[in-house]
């Protein structure tokens, strides 16, 4: 049995700006919906940012980014992924000219990763849609916004082209279908939006992403672009076949995203699911041939969970944002998420033989509400359901690479705590590092260690080999 991960393999962690950086109205930056988005997605949207909207502040990575970094390095990472945040470079998606402070403070994090030689992963669009873009143009579902996201990519590869190799073009792109203001900037309200204009935003997004892979491979051949989909194995609830053809039809809805980037056309099981609906997308010839002709060089996904699927009947599950039926063998975190590391294993797996593309885990973690301890003197965290979490999903990774499985990296979700993305709360805590930060804003952001920190820095220093079976 293989006891270490393959030589240069990636290790590291994964953020989004508007979870950590704070900084909302500094250095130029415009709004994005983020700021007018107190509770997640839990809740609608405010009009203006409102003071108990904890990203506004964040952790204060802007200011602290140096300081974080130098932690990274020395837990060991090779690569750190962070996002760009769309509106500090074009405060409001549709400029001309992009803002340069903007610019410049990427500029500046760059040169700290470079400094402690950690690769980055930047993704282009995390959730972080320019409020502005969202009110005006209704995000995605308006055709005008390919060209706005096509700038800010041409932008963002001249400039930072030769400095990052990796590169992803949309965030849980498929998550779209459930969060549509979150991952599409669609400020129409959910249960306003027609499906005629969901499925074009969708259009849209995809047409923008073959976009920004041809962008980069003109200015760069070298960069490595890769799609960024929620990976979720989806169980039937019994063996009756109802329910594996449940199963089949709630996967195409999420595969449907990454076929479309790797194999350039759309699937005929997605152009059916449009007949079904009496649905004519507006697709243009020119469409169809950026799609064909610009696909990506490796698909990445988060893991968190997995879920059931039924005919009918079932316990409707907890967490994340894709919705499903709660799986009765497994155990759950403190927010509904059911544990599952064989998943991952098996999604690897699914995704290889499916596409034959590098895999990438961008995003793997375990929320919980952590208590601030002294040990020895010093503050600290005693997670040891978290290394446990990732130990346990980590045996699963290195087999699944065991089985043939050709994977690029490992970015553990939230190596710092951030601001939770689906209910903006603090109090759910991913990291290694405990940021002194509460869900009433209190607190004096200091950072400390938790156990996992040194837990992680001692499993990428062996490469795996201290997993426990």
């Amino acid at each position: 049995m293989t006891t270490t991960f393959p030589d240069g393999f990636l290790w590291g962690g994964a953020t989004a700006a508007n979870q950590l950086e704070g900084g909302y109205d500094s250095a130029g930056k415009g709004l994005s919906i983020q700021d007018v988005m107190p509770k997640g997605i839990v809740a609608p949207p405010t009009d203006e940012p409102t003071p108990e909207n904890l990203k506004l502040v964040g952790i204060d990575h802007f200011n602290r980014y140096a300081e974080d970094i130098a932690l990274f390095a020395e837990m060991g990472f090779s690569v750190y992924r962070f996002s760009i945040a769309w509106s500090r470079i074009f405060p409001n998606g549709d400029e001309e000219t992009p803002n340069e402070e903007g610019l410049a403070f990427y500029d500046r994090l760059l040169d700290e990763l470079e400094k402690h030689g950690i690769e980055p992963l930047v993704t282009i669009s995390h959730y972080e849609t320019p409020l502005h873009l969202a009110k005006t143009y209704d995000g995605w579902v308006d055709r005008r916004m390919i060209g706005f996201y096509e700038r800010y990519a041409r932008t963002l590869f001249e400039r930072f082209g030769e400095r990052v190799k990796y590169w992803l073009t949309f965030n849980e792109i498929n998550s779209v279908l459930h969060a549509p203001l979150m991952s599409g900037g669609i400020w129409t309200p959910k249960d306003q939006l027609s499906e005629a204009d969901l499925y074009q935003a969708i259009h849209h997004e995809l047409v923008a992403s073959a976009s920004a892979t041809r962008i980069a491979r003109e200015v760069n051949p070298a960069i490595q672009v890769g799609c960024m989909v929620v990976a979720m194995p989806i169980y039937p609830l019994t063996p009756d076949p109802a329910d594996v053809l449940a199963v089949l039809k709630a996967d195409h809805a999420n595969l449907a995203f990454s076929d479309v980037h790797v194999r350039g056309v759309y699937p005929g099981y997605f152009l059916r699911t449009l007949r079904d609906k009496g649905l004519e997308l507006d697709i243009t010839d020119e469409d169809r041939e950026t799609l064909r002709n610009n696909t990506v060089d490796f698909v990445s996904f988060s893991y968190y969970m997995s879920i059931c699927e039924a005919a009918e009947g079932g316990e409707a599950g907890e967490g994340n944002i894709m919705g499903g039926i709660r799986n009765p063998t497994l155990p759950a975190s403190e927010w509904g998420w059911q544990i599952d590391p064989i998943g991952l294993r098996v999604i690897l797996n699914q995704f290889w033989d499916r596409w034959g593309k590098p895999l990438f885990i961008v995003e793997n973690g375990l929320g919980a509400k952590d208590q601030l301890v002294e040990v020895d003197g010093v503050k600290t965290v005693q997670d040891d359901y978290r290394i446990a979490y990732l130990n346990d999903h980590l045996v699963q990774v290195r087999e699944a690479i065991a089985d043939g499985v050709d994977l690029l990296g490992y970015t553990w979700w939230g190596p710092i705590d951030v601001v939770s993305a689906s209910t903006a709360e603090l109090s759910k805590r991913y990291g290694f590092i405990y940021v002194d930060r509460n869900d009433d804003g209190s607190g004096d952001l200091t950072r400390y260690r938790k156990k996992s920190f040194g837990w992680y820095r001692d499993m990428i220093a062996s490469n795996g080999a201290t997993l426990t079976v």
